[in-house]
């Protein structure tokens, strides 16, 4: 835990020092978040052997998403509005096709049958979610490309549709948090007290929504010198690093034959970010100097509706192999790939 801490605290020098050399920043940077997601991944264990998946998974999502949240805000404040859109929606389709992908293929290689299992419940619930959130960006989109009179008032509709979403996403979580599921029973004794892991999960999530900013501060010279586009930047790599913490924790519970605590993370990300943190941002964009709406690119709106109809194929059922998870992490090189193209 010292060395976390030392390695945190290294990142925050190296990123607010002048003359540090942007790779030194980088490394501390990614040192300080893989140790932080570590800290995540413990303390989610260890509050889970208590509380179950349910809880648990919405504990984490949610402090977990953290640094998408911070990353986004502070590219609207900056004007860079390409990189917090694809930042946003990058964070959906990390966490939908390659996290999951991951878990899956984690879960369904420990497990002796070669097949994951989970509860479906929630990965149905997570891709109603998802779907009502493609729902208004379809519709935004439609009346974009038609130019017809809906398309001059997006940031009316974007709002109005904001607020819908955030009091559906809160009657689905009240529902989902009142009736948890109990406590897995392969998970092992817990080696902290409750107060003691919640604190520490709440450490980690704040730390590594701190520590995600630091890196993709020290990732945007690397960025400019490569001639990677704005898209490829906010879908991919700041969606990719502001996710670590549900790649190490999600991966390492399902290793560990905790598939449904796995899942649970993972599904609650997904349908958060999609149901409350875009929402919220729309909303929160009105206090920055550039408005985040649900209009977006054609390519993007193709891609959340096609994951929505994927992950719910694969996991409808409440069980996965790792044939499917391979199929969730192809999708997502693809999406990458095609990315790498936009502007």
């Amino acid at each position: 835990m010292a060395v976390i801490v030392v390695l945190t605290i290294a990142a925050g020098v190296t990123r607010y020092a002048s003359g540090v050399n942007d790779i030194v920043a980088f490394a501390f940077a990614t040192l300080a978040l893989a140790g932080l997601a570590w800290v995540v991944s413990f303390a989610t264990e260890q509050v889970g052997a208590r509380f179950g998946a349910a809880i648990t998974g919405f504990m984490q999502s949610t402090l977990g998403n953290l640094p998408e949240f911070f990353v986004v805000i502070f590219a609207l404040n900056a004007g860079q509005k390409v990189v917090a859109e694809t930042a946003i929606i990058g964070s959906i389709l990390v966490n939908a096709l390659l996290v999951l992908g991951l878990v899956i293929v984690a879960g369904a290689w420990k497990d002796r049958t070669g097949v994951m299992r989970f509860n479906p419940h929630l990965p149905n619930d997570t891709a109603t979610l998802l779907l009502m959130s493609t729902f208004i960006i379809v519709l935004v989109g439609l009346a974009n490309l038609a130019h017809d009179p809906a398309s001059h008032h997006t940031r009316t509709i974007s709002i109005i549709g904001a607020v819908a979403m955030l009091l559906v996403y809160g009657l689905w979580a009240r529902q989902y948090l009142s009736s948890p599921a109990p406590p897995d029973e392969d998970a092992e004794v817990p080696r902290l007290s409750t107060r003691t892991a919640v604190i520490l999960l709440a450490v980690g999530g704040l730390g590594s929504a701190f520590v995600s900013d630091w890196f993709v501060h020290a990732l945007e010279p690397t960025i400019h010198k490569l001639h990677i586009s704005q898209a490829f930047a906010g879908l991919v790599i700041v969606a990719i690093a502001g996710n670590a913490v549900e790649h190490a924790v999600g991966v390492v519970l399902a290793y560990k034959g905790h598939a449904e605590l796995a899942i649970a993370v993972v599904k609650n990300s997904v349908g958060q970010i999609a149901a409350f943190l875009y929402p919220l941002l729309v909303l929160a964009s009105l206090l920055t100097a550039t408005s985040l709406t649900f209009a977006l690119p054609g390519v993007y709106i193709g891609a959340l509706f096609a994951t929505a109809v994927i992950i719910w194929q694969v996991t409808y059922d409440g069980e996965a192999t790792a044939f499917e998870g391979a199929a969730l992490v192809a999708a997502f090189v693809i999406l990458a790939t095609v990315a790498a193209f936009e502007g």
